[in-house]
């Protein structure tokens, strides 16, 4: 009898194999080129416990099925449960509860998961043994002087034992206390079963005082914040620039008592053996500092953006417009803090709320994480998964905002096409270092001298204070002429050194430093330029700053200034025009053929991720910074590798790529020979119009609910929802359609089937052949050979879960039984599925055959 690992292994592969992951690996020899598929480099899931109401049994099937899938890893929170679970809930952090945790990290450990853990229950840090003391309290003013009135605030979505007041975000010694339980009950886990500690993003509303406020203000800006309290309040008028100044040190002193209050929770992980990740935005300032005291920082992506890929379906009823643009700028926060200070790993919350509940589709995550990559995230955590029992009625336990990857998801089983794709790009993503020429500083002070308003907080929704800002402007205008752009804080462009000529922060070295136009600056942060520029680094000022910011010592640091801006350094560099063309940095050719990319370094190379979200294909020579001798195309989506075209354009070199609207690419230059692979890149393109497939195509539903269509014969392709079968409707699963067909007329070195408009993920199978899973945009696949006559297509196509949750509401099923906000629409309202239209599903084609013929992209170079 076979061993329990052995058998489990077993299950494993063939579970991969059903989920979609194994089919989509590379062939053998392009698999030589792809870096390892480590724990970090597939993709990880935020897991809710709801209720906390878990059992070893359902801990381990539940961690089987997602390794089986291809996930690396996973988040666990605890959130409000489900109704008629109650006698199944566990306390967070009781000895059961710490139990069921260390069961589920030797099962992730037995399995090749990673675990990481919230310290806490829901968001953000709060619980029952916070007292009003320690809880968060926001600036008042009682008998003439400034104080906490408590925010009553409850910790957000709570698990049992988690309930209570948020706690107060700028005090240690709160925190400290705060901590103690964990301290107390996670000592009995082994050192090492949970990876690390997460701190989620700043949602502790209206907290604008802390116990401690006032002393630390009186130690930093040296006055007494005091006799300005009523102003600070709005109780008496005062001019705009004397107010924007207090409050700018106000805003300061938040600002400093919560990095004090991350960095302590950064060392009570440590001490413990655990790292850290945090997500900083939402916070009242300092977020590149705040980001860069976490191991792992983290940001997030929220909602849709909107972009011009053909067949990207956006329909506002189903999205939350994303503001940030399609290079993302926020996101840059948190992979600059890691590329600028050293850290490996820079994470994102991905896919939060997408669409509507229930009506995300692969098709439209893929923008979304490629804008992550593009943007230097290299460790995605998907939003999410959540733990639901074996006998939970369809669709289970679940969580509102979340893309719902989860097993009652019908398109569970080509999710581990996404997956792969993570799993690949991730792999070469973190190899090496980052590799940014610009440094971009971010004129914090400028932000924060505002008179309007009290408590500022820089939020990754409403983001008028990055995209709006001239740094925003600036960093915008650097990416799009193909430089590579990294933000840097005060605290870290004080820490620059110059050797050789370049600036050298923790993580590595840069070109120049790029000063976008600053009205105000403190002191020290100039002087820090000037030493830079006096030991020979470049920094390019778009304007020198006009004041120093805050109102303490404000005559004497106006006399710092004016010496600062008098002096010989900063006078020459102010006079240079178009200082990083004179430093002749390079500009990747990429952006201005339309393509994000992120760029790194490893010891024999160089790494570059390139994604074309515009409307058009892009088929053209593109000239890389970063050359070498030999040049590797990866394709993550299907695990391909070769060789690729290369010529030389103006002394740099140039490779060919083809990118379709929606597809991205990895490019790595060796620079010796890559003797790993000898495989030319295939290089093909249209070589006619091509021509549809038609003729009966047998329907047969395979699996699903609520109750399997019966089959039928269709000459024409069209939705499910058309069928004169009211199960169609309703139904959510996989269907199978099958075509008999003879070979198109003509000759052609391979063929392109594009399967039109797919609703949302199609298996193909051509003559037994498996051809592979398509889940993104364009919905297409590479067909070698055809038979002349009596080809059998099948494609299985799985459908969103919509229709079946609006047949749940129609019905007025009891389907909601999760607790606390169950359930909550996109528009934050009570969710009536009733009111849906019935989405689209199947394959509603065109299937076309078209023709494609080898080309061998030309060596000669393009004209200056």
């Amino acid at each position: 009898m076979k061993s329990r690992a052995a058998w489990m292994l077993a299950m494993l592969g063939a579970a991969q194999a059903l989920c979609g992951a194994e089919p989509g690996a590379p062939a053998r020899e392009s698999s030589k080129v792809w870096p390892a598929l480590t724990q970090t480099a597939k993709p990880w899931t935020r897991w809710w416990w709801p209720g906390s109401a878990v059992t070893r049994e359902g801990i381990t099937k539940q961690l089987e099925t997602f390794a089986a899938a291809g996930i690396g890893g996973v988040e666990i929170t605890p959130i409000y449960g489900a109704r008629g679970a109650e006698g199944q809930y566990l306390q967070f952090l009781s000895p059961e509860w710490v139990a069921m945790l260390a069961h589920a990290a030797a099962e992730a450990k037995r399995l090749g998961l990673g675990v990481d853990m919230a310290t806490g229950t829901g968001w953000p840090f709060g619980g029952p043994w916070v007292d009003a003391a320690d809880g968060s309290s926001s600036l008042a003013l009682i008998d003439g002087r400034l104080t906490g009135k408590p925010t009553e605030m409850k910790v957000k979505r709570a698990a049992p034992g988690g309930e209570g007041l948020v706690l107060d975000p700028y005090s240690t010694d709160a925190l400290d206390r705060y901590l103690a339980p964990f301290t107390k009950a996670l000592a009995a886990l082994p050192r090492g079963a949970v990876r690390s500690q997460f701190h989620d993003s700043f949602e502790y509303y209206n907290s604008s005082w802390s116990p401690s406020l006032a002393a630390k203000f009186q130690q930093v800006h040296g006055y007494d914040i005091q006799q300005y309290a009523a102003e600070l309040a709005g109780a008496k008028p005062m001019d705009a620039d004397t107010l924007g100044r207090i409050k700018g040190d106000y805003r300061r002193t938040l600002a400093a008592l919560h990095l004090e209050y991350v960095e302590r929770w950064v060392r009570w992980s440590h001490d413990r053996g655990f790292l850290a990740r945090n997500q900083a935005h939402g916070s009242p300032g300092r977020l590149l500092d705040l980001y860069g005291a976490a191991d792992v920082p983290e940001t997030e992506s929220f909602g849709a953006t909107l972009l011009p890929i053909p067949g990207l379906r956006q329909e506002a009823a189903d999205i939350r417009e994303d503001p940030d643009p399609p290079i993302n700028l926020i996101g840059r926060f948190a992979s600059s803090a890691a590329h600028v200070t050293g850290r490996a790993l820079v994470s994102s919350e991905t896919l939060t709320w997408l669409r509507e509940n229930f009506n995300e589709s692969p098709s439209q995550a893929k923008p979304q994480i490629d804008r992550l990559f593009a943007a230097g995230i290299n460790h995605i955590f998907y939003h999410g998964s959540t733990y639901s029992p074996a006998d939970a009625a369809w669709p289970g336990w679940f969580f509102y905002a979340a893309s719902q990857i989860n097993p009652t998801n019908p398109l569970w089983r080509d999710f581990g096409g996404m997956h792969a794709y993570v799993a690949r790009v991730q792999s070469v993503l973190q190899q090496g270092k980052p590799d940014n020429d610009v440094l971009l500083y971010w004129p914090e002070a400028d932000e924060q001298d505002e008179a309007e308003g009290l408590m500022r907080q820089h939020g990754m929704h409403e983001n008028e204070w990055l995209v709006n800002s001239p740094a925003g402007r600036r960093a915008m205008e650097l990416i799009g002429q193909g430089h590579a752009v990294d933000f840097i804080s005060d605290s870290q462009l004080r820490a620059l050194q110059v050797r050789n000529g370049s600036l050298h922060a923790a993580g590595g070295g840069y070109r120049a430093l790029v000063v976008p136009a600053t009205k105000r600056m403190p002191v020290e942060t100039l002087a820090a330029m000037q030493g830079l520029v006096r030991a020979g680094g470049t920094v390019s000022f778009d304007a020198l700053p006009e004041d120093v910011p805050g109102l303490g010592r404000l005559p004497e640091r106006r006399a710092q200034l004016r010496e600062l801006l008098g002096s010989e350094e900063l006078r020459k560099v102010a006079s240079r025009a178009d200082v990083l063309r004179q430093e002749r940095l390079c500009r990747e050719s990429a952006a201005a053929q339309g393509l994000n990319f992120t760029r790194r370094a490893r010891s024999d190379g160089h790494d570059y991720f390139f994604v074309n979200l515009t409307s058009r294909p892009l088929a053209d020579w593109v000239s890389l910074c970063r050359g070498g001798e030999e040049i590797l195309l990866l394709d993550p989506l299907t695990g391909d590798a070769g060789s690729a075209a290369v010529r030389t354009d103006a002394g740099r070199t140039a490779v060919y790529l083809q990118l379709d609207s929606g597809q991205s690419m990895l490019v790595r230059t060796f620079n010796g020979r890559a003797a790993a692979i000898r495989t030319a890149w295939t290089y093909r393109e249209p070589a006619g119009a091509g021509s549809e497939l038609t003729g009966r195509w047998q329907l047969d539903f395979l699996s699903g609910g609520p109750k399997l269509p019966g089959p039928v014969s269709l000459e024409k392709l069209i939705s499910w929802t058309q069928l004169d079968d009211a199960a169609a409707g309703r139904f959510s699963g996989t269907a199978r359609y099958r075509l008999k067909f003879d070979a198109p007329a003509g000759k052609a070195d391979a063929w392109r089937l594009e399967l039109g408009d797919v609703r949302e993920t199609a298996r193909v199978t051509l003559n037994g052949r498996y051809l592979g899973t398509t889940w993104s945009l364009p919905a297409q696949i590479s067909v070698d050979t055809l038979k002349r006559r009596g080809n059998v297509l099948e494609i299985e196509v799985t459908n969103l879960p919509a229709n079946r949750v609006r047949d749940l509401d129609l019905r007025k099923l009891d389907w909601k039984i999760m607790k606390d906000i169950n359930l909550a629409s996109l528009k934050y309202r009570a969710l009536d599925a009733s009111a849906w239209a019935t989405q689209l599903s199947g394959l509603l084609g065109p299937v076309r055959l078209v023709p494609m013929k080898l080309v061998r992209p030309t060596a000669s170079p393009n004209a200056p």
